[in-house]
Parts: C-alpha cells; sequence; structure tokens
C-alpha cells in the first residue's frame, strides 16, 4: 500500500489534497437595505430533486454569510469562465465586492451575474454545523441555465477552462 500522511497540524496539506478534486464557483448574492451583499463559493453541489435542493458551504469566519442568511431571496449564479475578474472581485475581503461586476436583482431580492451558466433563485431550507463551516441547504424556487456556456472552473487554487474532447 501506498504511503499517506496523517492529517494533523498543517492545514495546507489537507487543501492541497481538497484542491485535486476541481469544481465549479457559485456567486451566493441578494439585496441588503437595497444594496448588493454577495461572496463566492466552490463548494457548491446540488442534493435532491423533490424538494428542489443545492448545498453550499460557508466558513464559520465568514462576515458576509450572516448578512444573507435571514434575507427571502438568494440568486446563486454558476459562474461561466468569463466570470474569473468578477469571481476575484467577490471573494475579496474589503473594498466594494460589487465595483465593476455588472448584476441584476431579481423581483424577490435575489442578486444575480449577468452571462453566468446558470441562474437559482433560492431561500434558505436548512443550515447544518459541519466543523469549520455551516452546510446551508437552498431550496430553488425558480431558475434558468445556459448548458452551452462553460463554467468556471477553480483547480489546484487556479482557474482552470474545460476542453470538450
Amino acid at each position: 500500500m501506498m504511503a499517506m500522511e496523517p492529517v494533523g497540524a498543517d492545514d495546507q496539506v489537507l487543501k492541497q489534497a481538497f484542491g485535486c478534486f476541481p469544481s465549479g464557483v457559485a456567486a451566493v448574492c441578494a439585496l441588503a437595505g437595497g444594496e448588493p451583499v454577495g461572496m463566492v463559493a466552490s463548494s457548491f453541489t446540488s442534493v435532491s430533486l423533490r424538494p428542489p435542493l443545492v448545498s453550499v458551504c460557508m466558513q464559520d469566519t465568514s462576515a458576509t454569510w450572516p448578512r444573507l442568511r435571514g434575507l427571502p431571496r438568494l440568486g446563486l449564479s454558476i459562474l461561466a469562465e468569463d466570470h474569473e475578474e468578477a469571481c476575484l472581485r467577490l471573494a475579496s475581503k474589503g473594498g466594494d465586492r460589487f465595483g465593476d461586476v455588472h448584476w441584476e436583482a431579481g423581483p424577490e431580492g435575489g442578486v444575480f451575474l449577468p452571462g453566468a451558466s446558470a441562474w437559482l433563485d433560492c431561500s434558505l431550507y436548512a443550515e447544518h454545523p459541519a466543523g469549520d463551516h455551516s452546510i446551508a441547504l437552498l431550496k430553488i424556487h425558480r431558475l434558468r441555465s445556459e448548458p452551452g456556456r462553460p463554467p468556471l472552473v477553480f483547480h489546484g487554487s487556479r482557474f482552470r477552462r474545460l476542453m470538450a474532447v
């Protein structure tokens, strides 16, 4: 059997292993007091068809998730490969995250990024503690998708592009 490293004090070893799995990137955004609030998550996954659910994992240290979790609707945009700059802005820790980021508000208060691969109009269905994160289950109320639009892919701490073979 191959030698394996124990999981211990060095978080970088675990982060490197997690980075071996490519993921898409989703923006979770909404209007709060008339202003857009949002963040990105690469821990997005489909969960259930009935009821229609997706999950997103949020760091317990996030200052943005507490502002979003109580809002009636959340806009979830599956970022497309040309959203790299918008992703970096929304992931930043300071400044105006929506500066130079084009967005549209939905009728219920979710905020969406034009040009995404898919848009999900959601509300918080349930939230579960999970280590240093919370797993947020979001119920989908309405959606739109552009299956031909390539997604933004995050792998090995870098953005990547898919290539059809």
